[in-house]
């Protein structure tokens, strides 16, 4: 196995005895990098100088003996949407296209005190509206398995960097499954945490619960190391905790001993046939191991009226302005959620804070039964990228260009934590993700529940982590950056990722 394929936890630990150094590790990561990321496009902006310069001071205070943070030496990956500082992030916009924040946001601040070495930012549709990892900055990211399709989104290049082993910690961010979808879509570990875990210092509305900030990884573990340095109370983030999560080490969890609730659709989300299908199979598999595995009623009918009424509420909240001064600067994602803001009055909002009170104590309700909800996470095969989102499941037309999402942004409205385990290939070949859902607040326990099923299914090849095909990787794909309304933002190959650490 080479050094990139291993786990994060692993890399620590071989930093830690001083069996690797930083230095070697980021040059492997940047080799491959430039060696596979032509043929996904996951990669945007680059900062490797620093990055090297972190890595040489990272192995110095290994030689020195000196104490050592949770993620000393591991290259990172950033969300495009998250201020980095020094480094380009355009949140995928034309009118950001030259924005190098002069600060890291709370979660990046945290990551680099934890020896984490900021090394690339990763890809992001325009303004994080959408599941499909597309802008007119850097282009599509395609997914890892084959890359004419949809890697989900709006943490689609963060998913496919991690699948493809460029890096071996990413961050992401979740409103209505934008952790959750690329992660099942790629075959990688997301995590939405409960709200206020980790804290969120940019968030426009500060008591909205409906967006998150959370890691993805390759594993189970690897995610839970990365969520030890991230969690904690912020003074700018009036939603932030401290005490309610550890993250690392992992719990360990009888799996015997759990009570799994299923829901194929809860009661209102149109799911292809062929994903019901994956989705049994998997939980028959998991019945096997555990002490009850039984479908629950949990129907949430008026869950996506409410979800499109706070939706709209956020995206007010951050564009608005925007929106009345320029427009057309903003995507046609944000201007949709905009507009249908227009429309929405006062006891609409009282209705749906309402609902959102009701759905969440439904599952509070039913987590009374069971310790563990499971449920698919999107309810289609990753289709061609070319396609803004999902316009018909199982013959059913999308109201909107989100609707797809159902599955997940209904477990949004809930607060719960949900996290998506890759457990093997669906019908067509393509990753597929188990959706698992805790009570609210109990983070570690979701990990430590899915780590032993993670465990149970490694042992049979139909159900463990997938990993992409290594000839798709070499081949580069010019058309994912059909979407470049510009020139490069750099000088170098337009297929390859661009050291951006200054405005241009």
């Amino acid at each position: 196995m080479s050094l990139v394929q291993l786990s994060a936890v692993e890399l620590r630990r071989r930093i830690g005895n001083k069996d690797i150094s930083p230095v070697e590790l980021l040059e492997a990561c940047i080799a491959r990098i430039e060696a596979v990321n032509p043929a996904v496009n996951a990669i945007c902006a680059t900062d490797y100088e620093r990055a090297r310069a972190a890595a040489r001071a990272a192995e110095a205070q290994v030689l020195r003996g000196e104490a050592l943070g949770p993620l000393h030496g591991l290259p990172l990956g950033v969300k495009d949407l998250q201020d980095t500082a020094g480094l380009l992030t355009t949140s995928g916009n034309v009118g950001r296209r030259g924005n190098v924040p002069q600060q890291d946001n709370a979660l990046v601040a945290r990551l680099r005190a934890a020896g984490a070495i900021v090394t690339a930012k990763t890809n992001v549709p325009d303004m994080g509206a959408g599941a499909n990892t597309r802008n007119p900055v850097w282009g599509a990211t395609g997914n890892p398995f084959n890359p004419l399709l949809n890697a989900g989104g709006s943490s689609g290049g963060s998913a496919a960097a991690l699948a493809t082993d460029m890096l071996p910690l990413c961050t992401g961010s979740d409103t209505g499954g934008s952790l959750r979808i690329p992660a099942a879509l790629c075959g990688v570990v997301g995590l939405r945490p409960s709200p206020g875990v980790v804290a969120n210092d940019a968030r426009p509305l500060g008591w909205s619960v409906i967006s998150v900030l959370g890691p993805m990884g390759r594993t189970v573990a690897d995610t839970a190391l990365m969520l030890s340095a991230s969690v904690g109370r912020h003074a700018m983030d009036p939603l932030s905790v401290s005490g309610v999560c550890q993250g690392w080490p992992v719990r360990e969890v009888d799996l015997s001993s759990l009570r799994i609730g299923t829901v194929e659709d809860f009661g209102t989300c149109a799911v292809d046939p062929g994903i019901r299908r994956s989705f049994r199979q998997r939980v028959a598999a998991l019945a096997r191991h555990t002490r009850s595995c039984e479908p629950l009623d949990l129907s949430l009918p008026d869950g996506h009226r409410c979800f499109d009424i706070l939706r709209a509420e956020s995206f007010v909240a951050a564009f608005a302005d925007t929106y009345r001064q320029d427009p057309q600067s903003l995507g046609p994602n944000v201007r949709a959620n905009v507009e249908m803001a227009h429309a929405i009055t006062l006891g609409d909002r009282a209705w749906a804070h309402l609902e959102q009170t009701r759905i969440a104590r439904r599952f509070e309700r039913a987590f009374e039964h069971v310790d563990l909800i499971v449920a698919p996470v999107t309810p289609v095969s990753p289709f061609p990228w070319s396609e803004l989102y999902a316009e018909r499941i199982d013959g059913q037309a999308m109201r909107n260009y989100y609707e797809w999402l159902g599955l997940t942004y209904l477990v949004t409205l809930a607060t719960n934590p949900a996290l998506s385990l890759p457990c093997g290939v669906d019908e067509h070949g393509m990753p597929f993700g188990l959706q698992l859902i805790a009570p609210l607040r109990a983070d570690d326990r979701l990990l430590a529940m899915a780590s032993a099923i993670e465990a149970a299914f490694a042992t049979e090849p139909e159900l463990r982590r997938p990993r992409p095909p290594e000839a798709v990787l070499t081949r580069a794909q010019p058309a994912l950056k059909s979407l470049v309304t510009h020139p490069p933002l750099m000088d170098g190959d337009a297929g390859a990722p661009r050291t951006a650490h200054t405005a241009v």
